[in-house]
């Protein structure tokens, strides 16, 4: 399954929750076999943590815990470097190896 998303990019969220529609974050990890992705600020979640011991004896402290779930892969859009807007990818292929490449400006990605 080849994915033009990779860790690094920054994407736009074009559906899904109405308050994270249309911003921008840089994808912190890339799931390949639900395909879906993580992106930085995106999709907020809150979960209760019980306070609990660790094997080694350390404490883990109680209270809310704020982090980012994952997102499904089509939700999200690639930004070009170059002209700054949300665009589909391409892929262009020569000798030294396949690129990503802008479908607006037909700059290359990588």
């Amino acid at each position: 399954m080849n994915l033009k998303i990779r860790k690094g990019d920054t994407v736009e969220v074009i559906s899904g929750r109405f308050e994270d529609k249309g911003k921008r974050g840089e994808v912190i990890r890339v799931e390949r076999e639900d395909r879906r992705v993580v992106v930085q600020g995106i999709n907020i979640r809150t979960k209760h943590q019980k306070q609990t011991q660790t094997s080694q004896g350390r404490n883990i402290n109680p209270g809310r815990i704020k982090f980012e779930a994952p997102v499904d892969i089509s939700n999200v859009m690639l930004v070009c470097p170059k002209c700054d807007k949300a665009t589909r990818v391409g892929v262009s292929r020569d000798e030294s190896g396949a690129h990503r490449v802008c479908k607006h400006c037909q700059a290359l990605i990588d």
